[in-house]
């Protein structure tokens, strides 16, 4: 596969096998994925693969705390600004329109909207969860060198016919999290990520819709 098809072909699966993923893929795509690029060779990630007993036993304490109407822990970041301007908000509402409509939920199903975000918490069947921490003295350019990051390892992982699906919903639960990997302090968490092979018999959603090139980009040239 190359990069084209591997960019191409990645989006956020939200329905995964019970196959497991050997040890050794796994740690082939995060030996690679250390040469993402990072100002001053900072490399500001760090990453808790979690698998069979730990990450079932995460997943179980997070049920239940979705379960007793726990809304989550205090946040340690902001995910979007509160008053998303445009071209912004219509993105994002019309992403979400899009995701539910694939999936077959209306909008006045406010139960089933519920449902299908709580399955976060269970990483939509995933075998295998990264969650991807970095030190809170860290500024913009260190957390944008996480995204690429991050992004390196989504692609290697299409690279090894696996797909994922990057979550900053663990964050609303990040001291469960914290309790099952046990991190130094002075980390927040900034997400976590599903990773494993797609359920062949999930109804798959359809990839959402991006902005054309006109709307992004600006050629400044002769």
């Amino acid at each position: 596969m190359d990069v084209y098809e591997a960019v191409a072909s990645r989006r956020a699966v939200r329905r995964f096998s019970g196959q497991p993923i050997p040890r050794q893929q796994l740690e082939r795509v995060l030996s690679a994925a250390a040469r993402s690029p990072s100002g001053a060779n900072l490399q500001p990630w760090h990453i808790y693969a979690l698998t069979g007993r730990p990450l079932a036993g995460l997943k179980k304490r997070t049920a239940e705390r979705v379960a007793a109407g726990d809304t989550g822990d205090e946040r340690e970041y902001q995910m979007y600004p509160p008053e998303l301007k445009s071209p912004y908000r219509e993105r994002r509402a019309a992403a979400a329109e899009q995701r539910y409509t694939a999936l077959g939920i209306p909008r006045e199903d406010r139960r089933s909207r519920e449902a299908a975000v709580a399955a976060n918490w269970d990483c939509f069947g995933a075998p295998a969860a990264l969650f991807c921490y970095i030190d809170r003295d860290m500024g913009p350019a260190q957390w944008a060198d996480l995204g690429m990051y991050l992004q390196t390892v989504m692609l290697l992982l299409r690279a090894e016919g696996m797909h994922s699906c990057p979550q900053m919903a663990w964050s609303v639960y990040c001291r469960s999290v914290a309790e099952a990997v046990l991190p130094p302090p002075g980390l927040i968490l900034f997400c976590g990520v599903s990773i494993g092979f797609e359920d062949p018999t999930a109804c798959q959603e359809e990839f959402i819709d991006r902005a054309p090139l006109a709307e992004t980009v600006t050629f400044v040239d002769g």
